[in-house]
């Protein structure tokens, strides 16, 4: 039996799952394209020392991930993050079932977003940003970065669960998610980019053939942080059922 709070009925079975799919990669798709778009776009534009393109930044991933999340979250719950999709898995809240091709679509909308960028963005821009992926900072270790990682996921579905799967949660759509993700970025933005989410950082980073050694970085952290918080919810927060 899996609970369900305001935008989670849809787990019990009522959507088919390819309809959830496609939510979930469509969903995806619109946030690493704002997301990662803002990044190129902004390259032309900033002085990359100016601080500004971190609001911008900011910005973009909150409200465009708030908005992904409000237009998918009666179709397949909204999760478009790997990270976020296991979280959910070890809380009960997603059937086992599910998870792997709710990965798989949430990867290939991300890498769709990110070949959109690269086929449509001047390359110089791209380039300049990777397009759009996120970096690790130079005065940090790879540990460091995952630790960042794990603590800012763990926000976010704090967030999540607070907001769209708590029974008692406000009906507020994406919105607490969204601004979550916008205060994370601005937390930790210029030290490990604040991805929070593998699909965001592995979607850029495939189209553009930009492979960093630390990529497990934006896998390891971001998983960590939200099975953590997911467990911590369900166990220490949540009413029983």
């Amino acid at each position: 039996m899996f609970q369900a709070g305001y935008g989670w009925t849809v787990l019990s079975g009522a959507v088919p799952l390819s309809k959830k799919l496609a939510a979930e990669m469509v969903g995806t798709f619109v946030f690493v394209l704002v997301g990662a778009g803002s990044a190129v776009g902004m390259s032309s534009l900033l002085n990359p020392n100016s601080g500004t393109e971190i609001l911008v930044a900011a910005l973009a991933n909150g409200l465009g991930l708030a908005m992904a999340v409000t237009a998918t979250m009666a179709i397949s719950g909204g999760a478009l993050n790997p990270a976020v999709v296991l979280g959910l898995w070890v809380a009960k809240k997603l059937p086992s079932r599910d998870v792997i091709p709710y990965i798989l679509s949430e990867l290939v909308g991300a890498v769709a977003a990110g070949l959109a960028l690269v086929g449509s963005f001047p390359a110089v821009w791209g380039s300049a940003v990777n397009w759009g992926s996120p970096t690790l900072s130079g005065v940090l270790s790879p540990w460091q970065g995952i630790a960042i990682e794990s603590l800012l996921t763990f926000v976010l579905m704090i967030a999540f669960y607070g907001t769209a799967i708590d029974p008692r949660a406000p009906r507020i759509g994406g919105l607490g998610i969204g601004l979550a993700v916008l205060a994370d970025v601005l937390v930790a933005g210029n030290l490990t980019g604040a991805a929070m989410n593998p699909a965001r950082a592995f979607g850029p980073m495939i189209a553009a053939g930009f492979y960093p050694g630390y990529w497990y970085v934006y896998a390891v952290g971001p998983i960590v942080g939200a099975v953590v918080a997911g467990l911590v919810y369900r166990y220490f927060v949540e009413s029983p059922a």
